[in-house]
């Protein structure tokens, strides 16, 4: 029975997820900007959502395997060709294309190859500068070295790049990692927010030793957000702890978003987060089994591959689609709109499906409203230059209106476009002022900014062009809009985001933290540890802890995706204790009040007079549960992070270690070893099993105490594929990217495919040959159009694009009738449909009550788990034989 139902299953598989068949293309033969794009699958009349226009732009003769796309304001398009793909490793086979549509009718007019750059992620259009991220590869060894942030100019605006690039941050990712695996987990997005910093997405290779053009290093042990100024200055992190987020949004009143990709093999699923700057998300060490310090994301919404983003914020556009983040899901095939309502200083969200597109990219506005979308389309996990495109946008009744020309505009102009209801308007308006003479341009912004009828987001936009115009002499002002209460978050903000500014008071910060505002509270606890000054930890620490500070359960993987509020003041300001080595302070608030915010920002202090403290407070302490938690913080404190140096990854895999991923003993191990053990060696049966408990939660590695679990050193992870090759069950256990990369060394054995394919059912719904009963997509013809690749990715990932013709339909009729295939014939009068066993009926529209098409393959993921790579190899090369 089990046999019989695993044959149906693996059928199933089969069925749904080839996403291609046996036809030629129809797409006819045309040449460079004068040839539409294909079509996508998905684009049939009913498929766009009501109200939106959505057209090809272009196709995969000018754009194939598109990883990322921006706009200028005026409408050009740059768009990221990468046939090197993310686990490619031949450099050559990246550029960016400038597209323009001249007469603004939706079809390209002229376009040129802007710049050649290997692995284009990121790219972000200012004025005659282009910014792109994209991977490094040596001359002589051919290999990746890195990922850098660069700018290149078009002055003469020809849509050439006048030259070679320069570096605004060089080595943003591993290069160990690059080299071997490709750039799949690398430093992807970037996009600028109206304070005038350039947000980078960083996925969990993480990087060392960052460099920007002051000479300042930076090293990020797993992913997250950071951020850098556009002359290349002040890098810095923003925040931390995600795991493999691909870009970021940002609203008009810098609230960052991002979809996070956290799925690759460890049944771990996409989540939507809001990060606030100083923010700890916990991914790897935290992420599993210490939620109770980080923040969480707003919800988990299941598996995907999260991707392009962007926060919608046009006059041009509907209602129902605008204010909102827009996030790009590659595994899901849908760009989908997260609307966020206010919950304390975060938020909570609700996600909506919006637009069908295969695996799509990225996606960018321009300042007429014209949204453009770029789609992978089965190009592979190495890129395909026959596979992609870019689409366009618009809502109904949409009409071209020109963008102002900025450098034209006078400083009242440039000022009033700061409340425009546009964006886009607002950001280059400012990005302009700061071109002009500050005592006029600082004039302008400020009125705006002071100028209590104008509209929050114009104000807004004002104050941050404001300060970055004026510098440490903006300060007095700044100060003086921070008494507005409509402008108070944003002031404190802006007087804490540059750091080094000597003048900057802390008063209006220390008053803010008893504002009634959570989000002018969150600014203050933000703003105080990035000032620096150590004499405001007494009054961080009078931030309360809510009763969902409780770590979780033993054996429990806690809470790590639900909003919740009231974390957020306690876990900001212990961010900024930390931020301050506010070790005095801390260790002096143990045993009172403030006794449970010290504790859990001394979990992060390495620091001798911390571990002193802690001992000194436990001889005073008389309560047994605050003893209890000064023992639980020096048992955190045993061990630290060992530097990381790029040399070492946790692989595909989510990882479970934690608190530290490579932990190392440090100068006051010693000390906190032996009190620990005396205090131990005094207590009971149950003190003993308390001190075991610690030992395994806290990987410390103290034999004498017992209870430790085995403990894995961490180190560089790579598959040995000779050892495992063979193993039954390995697929289940891999990422689809680990798949890939040992599918590309196993030849497999067509014969042993063959046998496969008839013993573990395929044949039940696929021929080989034509003429047998056709049923699920035709396979005697699937390897002339599909590379292995791509025909293990369809069977791995069954619902990535389902093939044409294929989807599946439920329709209910009349007569109480339900009838559910793929539709291979319709009419104005009837519809014919072809069930799974092959079967052929016909419906009459007449009698239709409802219609609908499954978004996902009918059979679940995880089907071909059972097999070893080498079988899964034999079964992909067996089909790609079928020509």
């Amino acid at each position: 029975m089990l046999k019989s139902s695993l044959t149906i299953f693996f059928a199933l598989l089969l069925l749904g997820a080839i996403r291609y068949f046996a036809l030629p293309d129809s797409q006819p033969k045309m040449h460079k900007a004068e040839r539409p794009a294909a079509k996508p699958k998905s684009a049939k009349a009913n498929a766009w959502p009501e109200g939106l226009t959505v057209t090809p732009f272009t196709g995969p003769d000018l754009t194939p395997s598109p990883a990322c796309l921006a706009t200028a304001p005026t409408g050009e398009v740059y768009v990221g060709v990468d046939m090197m793909g993310s686990l490619g490793k031949a450099p050559g086979k990246g550029r960016i294309l400038r597209l323009v549509d001249k007469d603004n009718d939706g079809k390209i007019d002229e376009h040129t190859e802007f710049a050649k750059v290997d692995n284009p992620r990121g790219i972000f259009v200012l004025g005659d500068k282009v910014y792109v991220l994209h991977t490094i590869f040596s001359a002589e060894t051919q290999k990746a070295t890195g990922m850098d942030l660069v700018v290149f100019e078009d002055k003469n605006h020809d849509g050439v790049a006048d030259g070679p690039s320069q570096p605004v941050v060089e080595h943003l990712s591993n290069p160990n990692m690059l080299a071997e695996r490709g750039t799949d987990h690398a430093t992807n997005g970037i996009r600028m927010g109206i304070d005038g910093w350039i947000y980078i997405a960083v996925g969990d290779f993480g990087f060392h030793d960052a460099i920007d053009r002051s000479g300042k290093k930076l090293t990020m042990l797993g992913g997250g957000i950071v951020r850098v100024r556009p002359d290349g200055t002040e890098l810095e992190i923003f925040s931390h702890g995600t795991r493999n987020i691909y870009d970021v949004a940002i609203d008009p009143y810098m609230n960052v978003f991002t979809r996070d990709n956290t799925n690759d093999g460890g049944g771990w699923n996409i989540r939507f987060s809001h990060h606030l700057q100083s923010g700890e998300y916990g991914y790897p060490t935290l992420f599993q089994n210490f939620t109770d310090e980080i923040l969480p994301a707003l919800v988990d919404v299941g598996g995907g591959s999260g991707t392009g983003a962007l926060f919608m914020d046009e006059p041009t556009w509907p209602e129902k689609y605008n204010h909102v983040s827009m996030m790009a899901d590659w595994g899901r095939n849908e760009l989908y709109i997260h609307r966020v309502t206010p919950n304390g200083a975060s938020f909570t969200q609700k996600q909506e499906d919006f637009i069908d597109l295969p695996q799509i990219t990225d996606l960018d506005v321009d300042g007429s409203g014209r949204l453009y979308l770029s789609a992978w389309d089965g190009a592979g996990y190495e890129g395909s230059a026959s596979k992609g495109y870019v689409v366009r946008a618009v809502p109904n009744g949409w009409t071209y209106k020109a963008f102002p020309d900025l450098k034209a505009a006078s400083v009242k102009e440039l000022a009033t476009l700061l409340t425009s209801a546009s964006a886009v308007a607002r950001f280059y308006a400012s990005q302009e002022l700061l071109l002009r003479p500050v005592y006029e341009a600082g004039g302008a912004a400020y009125a705006v900014a002071s100028n209590t009828a104008s509209p929050l987001y114009g104000r807004v936009a004002a104050l941050f062009t404001y300060a970055q115009l004026t510098g440490p002499g903006g300060v007095p002002a700044l100060v003086q809009l921070a008494t507005d209460k409509d402008l108070k978050e944003f002031a404190l903000k802006a007087l804490a985001d540059r750091k080094g500014l000597q003048n900057v008071p802390i008063e209006p910060f220390l008053a803010a933290l008893k504002d009634p505002s959570p989000r002018v509270q969150a600014a203050a606890i933000i703003g105080l540890g990035r000032l620096g000054r150590v004499e405001a930890a007494n009054a961080l620490l009078e931030t309360s802890v809510p009763a969902s500070f409780v770590a979780p359960a033993k054996g429990t993987e806690g809470p790590h995706a639900t909003p919740n509020a009231a974390i957020v003041p306690p876990h900001l300001a212990v961010r900024a204790l930390v931020s301050l080595n506010a070790v005095d302070a801390c260790v002096a608030a143990i045993g009172t009040k403030k006794s449970t915010l010290a504790l859990w920002a001394l979990r992060y202090m390495h620091d001798a007079k911390a571990v002193d403290g802690l001992i000194a407070a436990y001889g005073k302490a008389k309560l047994p549960k605050l003893k209890e938690q000064i023992l639980v913080t020096l048992g955190r404190l045993y061990k630290t992070e060992a530097p990381y140096d790029g040399s070492w990854w946790w692989s595909t895999r989510p990882d479970s270690h934690g608190p530290y991923y490579r932990a190392i003993n440090w100068e006051s191990s010693p000390k906190i070893a032996t009190f620990l053990t005396s205090v131990r060696n005094k207590a009971n049966a149950t003190g003993k099993q308390f001190f075991a408990e610690l030992n395994a939660r806290d990987r410390m590695e103290i034999k004498a105490f017992g209870g430790e679990e085995k403990v894995v050193a961490a180190k560089e992870v790579k598959i040995d594929l000779e050892k495992i090759r063979s193993k039954k069950g390995q697929i289940g256990k891999s990422s689809i990217e680990d798949i890939m990369l040992a599918l590309a060394k196993l030849k497999g054995d067509p014969a042993k495919g063959k046998a496969l394919f008839a013993q573990q059912g395929c044949i039940a719904c696929h021929s080989i040959k034509k003429g047998e009963k056709p049923k699920g997509p035709f396979m005697g013809q699937i390897g002339s159009i599909m590379t292995r690749q791509q025909i293990a990715e369809s069977i791995l990932k069954p619902s990535a694009s389902i093939s044409q013709g294929f989807a599946t339909v439920t329709i209910a009729a009349k007569g109480n009738k339900t009838y559910m295939g793929f539709i291979t014939g319709e009419s104005a009068g009837k519809i014919t449909m072809r069930n799974i066993s092959g079967d052929v009926f016909t419906v009459n529209t007449a009698d239709i009550i409802s219609r609908k098409e499954m978004k996902t393959s009918m059979m679940p993921t995880g089907l071909a788990n059972a097999l070893s790579y080498d079988e899964f190899a034999s079964l992909v090369t067996f089909l790609s034989q079928q020509k």
